[in-house]
């Protein structure tokens, strides 16, 4: 019997809490058939960067990143889709002809502002006219609101996230995300000042997050999660290093912790980061002593992070 599917079409960047209630919704349409699966259906890149790529934002995550979200929030599969001329000139009624043609849908969850087809020609309206020609459902979601950490709520949306992470406001991100937000890059040998002074650091390559957008420069407590599955409080380090005039700007990461055997045991590993709380401005120190001294009580409040982060409830 051929599976039939539940479609929701979308950025997702980030997978908000947003996107993740319209994946629950989603699940539970998909529950009251037979044979039925839930479908998300993403692009790379996003179709804004093609059409108009001097109005692309930076996203908040990689392709990968967003696959793998959707499927944690519920999505048995994840399509992704690369927006080339023929997608997106594709009219409303014929881009979800072929979604219900290819995936067998029968059914559509969308946010209430979804807009699909060439220039956006298709809305909730015209998807629901097509629903009732078509015969499948739609269902349609508002946008959640979230409560900062100053009191006050927002409609939680990519931009939103966006702006605080760009603003260093992660853990108000978090809130948005349900989850610290990451950046993830593979490891680099560095200027190795770390070890000269007992804090040895792991530096990302930039070209990892090409396209992505990068926190303000400061310091912040998270964690380190190592492609073998192991975690680390980190001390997370972003900026242009003012102690020592550097001029690039530099992801770096202390694992509290983590002492190999070999020095150079990241290198060349993929390394993810979480970005749970805001520690301090990056500014120049006037001796190394003073960076030390600094630089360790940071690394005390990343490690007081994870343990209460981790604790289990008694």
């Amino acid at each position: 019997m051929t599976t039939q599917t539940i479609i929701t079409v979308g950025n997702f960047d980030g997978v908000h809490l947003g996107h993740q209630a319209i994946v629950r919704a989603a699940r539970e349409m998909a529950g009251r058939h037979e044979h039925c699966e839930v479908l998300a259906v993403t692009f790379d890149p996003p179709p804004i960067a093609v059409l108009r790529p001097e109005r692309a934002p930076l996203q908040l995550a990689s392709v990968a990143d967003r696959v793998r979200w959707l499927r944690e929030a519920g999505a048995d599969r994840v399509e992704v889709l690369t927006p080339d001329r023929e997608l997106l000139g594709l009219s409303a009624q014929a881009f979800i002809d072929r979604l219900i043609s290819t995936y067998a849908a029968i059914g559509f969850v969308e946010g209430e502002d979804f807009c699909f087809g060439k220039g956006r020609g298709g809305d909730m309206t015209v998807l629901r006219e097509l629903g009732e020609t078509h015969g499948f459902e739609v269902n349609a979601l508002g946008r959640l609101e979230a409560t900062l950490q100053d009191g006050t709520s927002a409609p939680v949306s990519s931009s939103l996230v966006r702006g605080l992470v760009g603003k260093g406001q992660v853990e108000d991100a978090a809130i948005c995300l349900g989850r610290p937000w990451e950046l993830t890059g593979t490891v680099v040998k560095g200027e190795q000042r770390g070890r000269t002074i007992d804090i040895p650091t792991a530096n990302l390559a930039s070209d990892g997050y090409q396209g992505l957008i990068v926190p303000r420069d400061g310091v912040y407590a998270g964690a380190a999660t190592l492609d073998d599955g192991s975690i680390y409080p980190a001390a997370i380090s972003v900026g242009h290093k003012p102690t020592f005039g550097g001029e690039v700007q530099t992801v770096e990461v202390h694992l509290v912790g983590f002492m190999p055997d070999n020095p150079d045991a990241l290198y060349d590993r993929l390394i993810s980061l979480r970005f749970a709380r805001w520690v301090r401005e990056q500014y120049p120190f006037a001796n190394a002593d003073e960076l030390v001294s600094q630089l360790r009580c940071d690394i005390r409040q990343a490690d007081a992070w994870h343990r209460d982060a981790t604790r289990q409830p008694s």
